[in-house]
């Protein structure tokens, strides 16, 4: 039994698929065949995905730019919420209520 992708393409270790469901997109590790269901582990994610809900992709560098662009986009987000907190003032005198 061979492992295919939802349009009917086999999927390979090494082959770049993109989840159906959410999107999700990675590079195949393993391939395994359970109870007559297909499955693919992905590299990155590290979780098993059935392949009827899978289909394989051609440009892996689209990948490797996209993986770039978050890892960039979540260094900026982290210092932006570094500086936005750096003004904040929690001394004790702010606060108020109580009993």
């Amino acid at each position: 039994m061979e492992v295919i992708d939802v349009h009917g393409k086999s999927i390979l270790e090494g082959s770049y698929v993109r989840y159906t469901g959410t999107g999700t997109t990675g590079e195949v590790s393993e391939v395994k065949i359970e109870n007559h269901e297909t499955w693919a582990k992905l590299k990155d994610e590290k979780l098993w995905y059935n392949s009827e809900y899978l289909e394989v992709i051609e440009k892996p560098e689209e990948l490797d730019r996209a993986k770039k662009m978050r890892k960039e986009d979540l260094r900026e987000k982290v210092k932006k919420t570094k500086r936005d907190f750096e003004d904040v003032d929690i001394s004790s005198e702010l606060c108020d209520g109580g009993g």
